[in-house]
């Protein structure tokens, strides 16, 4: 199964943006994944409608956004039109998450889905024929550097049995260095959000360490 290379946009250098954008779309990224947050869902603030804009402008990969914020619903449009080609929410911050699903799949966009380490499956079985891209956060959200969360590997292989039925795939965030990316694909996960534990600051150039980790 073909790993799909998601950087993780908040952990790259800002200094050079535009350089970072064009040297990972070269070195084989599949998705750039752009964290927006709101100081209260999560307890951080995230990327900015500028950040997506640019990003968006300076490469033809796909572009997700994950929306760690309250209502997501209502902002939709706004990340549709920006260029978001998926768009994550979390049902833990919205009241309606089948009304905002079908909404990102209305506008022409795929719908993703993004639960936290303490959401069960059982409490989302309902969004899965909703549902696309499968977000299973790892860590906590809201900051870079945690520690991969071990009792998640149990609901990653509950829904890896699921995913045919339903037709989502699934993707992982927080803390996933090369070695959490060989045990998860081989638990069925195809999608990898990285960030510090495995691409940026490693000092080797991006294409390498890419080409490393596809082929792991």
């Amino acid at each position: 199964m073909e790993k799909l290379i998601c950087p993780s946009m908040m952990c790259a250098n800002f200094d050079c943006l535009k350089e970072e954008v064009e040297t990972l779309d070269q070195a084989g990224s599949d998705i750039f994944h752009l964290d927006i947050m709101d100081g209260s869902f999560v307890p951080n603030f995230g990327m900015g409608l500028q950040d997506v804009a640019c990003i968006r402008k300076l490469t033809s990969k796909l572009v997700d956004v994950h929306l760690m914020i309250q209502n997501p619903g209502e902002y939709v449009d706004l990340f549709a039109d920006l260029g978001a080609d998926i768009i994550y929410v979390h049902p833990e911050a919205d009241l309606h998450p089948t009304r905002t699903l079908g909404k990102i799949r209305a506008a022409g966009k795929k719908a993703g889905l993004a639960i936290n380490p303490g959401t069960s499956v059982e409490t989302v079985r309902e969004l899965l024929p909703l549902t696309d891209y499968l977000l299973v956060m790892t860590v906590n959200p809201g900051f870079a550097g945690q520690k991969y969360l071990e009792f998640v590997n149990r609901k990653i292989e509950t829904l890896a049995a699921m995913k045919e039925e339903y037709g989502f795939q699934i993707m992982v965030d927080g803390a996933i260095s090369p070695q959490k990316i060989v045990e998860l694909s081989a638990m069925g996960v195809s999608g990898f959000v990285l960030g510090t534990s495995a691409l940026f600051g490693k000092g080797e150039d991006y294409g390498t360490i890419i080409a490393r980790l596809k082929q792991s």
